[in-house]
């Protein structure tokens, strides 16, 4: 406990530094497979296309791609920047499926009964068949959040600063308390992504409180 009180700014920092990395991976991630999970289940010639090559990605070890990254965006190999990107390509791969899944969940009745109203295509996504998958695409997202949360630990090993560095820092000492309070910081961090998650997704879904509540 000593040397968590001493060392608390220094850990705080490395908790933003966290959040940071895998976060903002987060949203860019759902911001780029929305629209690949609607052409995966619009046009379904696509759709093995799109599963299979995003599930693909998840496959690549993250090490290996965090220090890839600069080869193909121009950056330094300790930019932060490559971790975003890396986290953000792993995102895809897990959230493209979910998408597609969930407006495939949409009844064809809900869908039909929008386009007989004049709800153009565009508009029908994000008015009708996002908001209704949005259960669907929460769960995908906080297996996500959770993930991203674990992997950006290891780009501590190229020398990117976060929670992980506390794992390397403690392994290079032989001292096991700057260990713990990573693994512990880690869990408390996923945990409150998950929750932010589902607060979220109450939040913009109140149909889904009123049909419990019924």
């Amino acid at each position: 406990m000593s040397w968590s009180i001493d060392h608390l700014p220094a850990v705080l920092s490395l908790i933003g530094r966290h959040v940071y990395l895998a976060g903002l991976p987060l949203l860019l991630g759902l911001l780029i497979a929305v629209p690949l999970g609607w052409l995966a289940r619009r046009y379904r010639v696509l759709y093995p296309l799109l599963i299979a090559g995003t599930g693909l990605l998840y496959t690549i070890p993250s090490l290996a791609l965090f220090i890839l990254m600069p080869i193909f965006i121009g950056t330094r190999i300790l930019d932060p920047v490559n971790v975003v990107v890396a986290m953000t390509i792993y995102t895809v791969a897990l959230l493209v499926r979910t998408v597609a899944d969930g407006l495939g969940a949409v009844p064809d009745s809900v869908n039909q009964a929008a386009t007989a109203m004049g709800f153009g295509r565009v508009r029908r996504l994000f008015m009708v068949e996002l908001p209704l998958a949005v259960p669907v695409i929460s769960a995908g997202l906080r297996v996500a959040a959770v993930s991203n949360v674990s992997i950006v630990s290891v780009a501590a090993i190229i020398g990117v600063p976060q929670l992980g560095s506390l794992f390397t820092d403690g392994f290079r000492r032989n001292f096991m308390e700057p260990i713990l309070v990573g693994v512990i910081a880690c869990v408390l961090l996923a945990l409150v992504f998950d929750l932010a998650i589902i607060a979220g997704t109450r939040l913009i879904t109140p149909w889904q409180r009123t049909r419990r509540a019924a």
